[in-house]
């Protein structure tokens, strides 16, 4: 059965709604031993679950599936083994494992299915220019802010660019 591989073990930084992963974090998918492991690297900056603020009374950024959302963001940004749609199933197969009831579950997961395009994109564009979410130094101060532009800056700016929309 899937598996989280470590406990999480975050930090915040000072704008309020970015986390930095501060020791290994994993998932193991399908039976024990597979080798099928998504590993999330020290130093990667999530937002948990992008949870609309109108919703955070019900479905707050962090809850019971919390680390399933880490490995989600995770999947998004690396973009290296799985499709968009085999990163959902990741997340809907995590929230799963951690018991989140079905009220909440599904429509996170039906909300990543019809709407995770766009962070999807924005992680491609993010590389394009040279962001990287990943802190690639020690020591994690939580006086700093993430430097990621928004996602209407990160739009603008590649829809003045002429090029190709990434791939989903």
């Amino acid at each position: 059965m899937s598996q989280f591989t470590e406990a999480l073990v975050v930090s915040p930084l000072a704008d309020g709604k970015t986390w930095v992963v501060l020791r290994p974090f994993g998932y193991d998918r399908g039976v024990e031993g597979s080798g099928d492991r998504i590993h999330v690297e020290i130093g990667f900056m999530t937002d948990f679950a992008s949870v609309p603020r109108p919703l955070w009374v019900v479905l707050p950024r962090w809850g019971k599936y919390g680390n399933a959302a880490v490995i989600h963001d995770w999947l998004y940004w690396s973009q290296e083994r799985l499709s968009r749609a085999e990163a959902d199933g990741v997340f809907l197969e995590a929230m799963t494992v951690l018991g989140v009831s079905a009220w909440q579950k599904y429509p996170m997961y039906r909300a990543v299915r019809l709407l995770g395009w766009l962070a999807w994109w924005r992680n491609q564009w993010d590389r394009v220019d040279g962001f990287d979410r990943v802190l690639r130094r020690q020591l994690v101060k939580s006086i700093e802010s993430s430097a990621r532009p928004s996602l209407m800056r990160r739009a603008w700016r590649h829809m003045r660019r002429p090029s190709t929309p990434p791939e989903s």
